[in-house]
């Protein structure tokens, strides 16, 4: 005779949806449970406020929701309510995170561990609503981490990883997500969203510590240093950032356990470079028809391969100069610009000859600005950049001249 068992409680699945990058962002930080949202409208980050409001609305998320009144205040908000030990999040755009400077600026050294989303959009002028890096290249040297991302899923999972390194006492830094706008903010794909129970387990409550501001914790918060003690205070914030990339190895390799999906290697994906002679590194969505160019070349017999670059501060410099150091020539193709630069070429360009400096072998790397704006960067585009690459191969030696590709003459 059969005798009735109490069954265990099924275990809850991820759920697969159809969203855009903006809204996976959302899925993800109502199950990290966030305290204050605030939000001021700019495109394409605005879609990620409007997703978060909809959650509220229904439901789904209890949070305070501040509308300010400008991007200043918007940052200004999460800020102090960081500091009393309330999970944030806020975002921007564009000149819209350009307004919020003096609060970026200030935030790093505050030690707040604020998640922000930067919807990549040209600066103006002249406007544009395309995407372009600079808006969160801005930060890149005052103790904001960043990191860029390419789908969907990546948007969610890398915000859940995002609370658990940025609140990390060892880091208490903040990080700017980049999302390029329209390509991922508004794109929808396949997404998996995992239940609350495994969110819960990889990512602890927010804790300051001692360094919650409270009327029962009188703490000092933004003195007046001076010579006396600023230079102290940048070193800490230096190390801070090496810190993090211990935490960033930790955070992922727990996400890849609990989760069961997530890169072996967090600083950067690379594709098809076991064998490549030519690597192309850039960052963002540009990804997409780089790798379908690179199939398309594979198939006539060109070895190329990409290196995705995910995490630009902290920058992986000793990771990504043994992965760049096999190829015969390096091209990288940057959605950014730094007018006056050496050789006149991008962020991401100038950033790897510097990490390739000390490098036992460094091959001939070849520059290239795309994209910007929002223009697509084509097959045509990934197809020239590879011809010229191998023009440097013969060569043996780099190319001085940043090419600038889809320009009307």
């Amino acid at each position: 005779m059969a005798v009735a068992t109490k069954t265990a409680p099924a275990v809850a699945e991820d759920r697969e949806l159809l969203i855009s990058g903006s809204e996976a962002v959302a899925e993800a930080l109502a199950l990290a449970d966030i305290d204050v949202v605030t939000a001021y409208p700019i495109r394409p980050y605005d879609t990620v406020m409007q997703a978060i409001a909809k959650k509220i609305a229904n439901g789904q998320l209890v949070a305070e929701y501040i509308v300010a009144e400008g991007e200043h205040s918007q940052f200004e908000v999460v800020k102090h309510a960081s500091t009393v030990g309330a999970r944030v999040f806020c975002g921007s755009s564009g000149v819209g995170w350009a307004y919020a400077m003096e609060c970026l600026v200030v935030t790093p050294p505050l030690r707040v561990p604020m998640v922000a989303m930067v919807g990549n959009r040209a600066l103006d002028d002249p406007g544009a609503f395309g995407v372009e890096h600079n808006d969160a290249l801005f930060v890149r040297d005052l103790g904001w981490m960043l990191v860029w991302i390419d789908s969907s899923q990546e948007a969610l999972d890398t915000t859940l990883i995002g609370y658990r390194l940025a609140e990390d006492r060892r880091v208490f830094l903040p990080l700017a997500i980049s999302a390029d706008g329209a390509f991922l903010t508004h794109s929808q794909a396949l997404t998996l969203v995992p239940p609350k129970a495994k969110v819960e387990r990889f990512l602890p409550p927010y804790n300051r510590g001692d360094l919650l501001l409270h009327p029962d914790n009188p703490i000092t918060v933004a003195p007046q240093a001076n010579e006396d003690w600023v230079i102290e205070i940048r070193r800490q914030n230096n190390e801070a950032m090496a810190r993090a990339v211990i935490v960033i190895e930790e955070a992922y390799a727990d996400f890849r356990t609990i989760f069961g999906r997530g890169p072996e290697n967090p600083w950067f994906e690379e594709y098809m470079t076991d064998d490549a002679e030519i690597i192309l590194v850039g960052m963002g969505t540009i990804s997409l028809p780089i790798k379908v160019g690179i199939r398309n070349m594979r198939a006539q017999g060109k070895k190329v391969g990409l290196v995705r670059l995910r995490w630009f501060r902290p920058f992986p410099t000793d990771r990504l100069v043994a992965a760049l150091s096999k190829a015969s020539v390096i091209g990288v193709i940057d959605r950014d610009y730094s007018f006056g630069s050496p050789f006149g070429s991008g962020v991401v360009a100038n950033e790897i000859r510097a990490a390739m400096y000390n490098a036992p072998k460094r091959p001939p790397l070849v520059s290239f600005i795309c994209g910007l704006g929002g223009r697509e960067v084509t097959l045509e585009d990934v197809y020239k950049v590879t011809d010229l690459c191998y023009n440097a191969a013969k060569t043996g030696k780099s190319d001085t001249k940043t090419h600038w590709l889809g320009v009307r003459e």
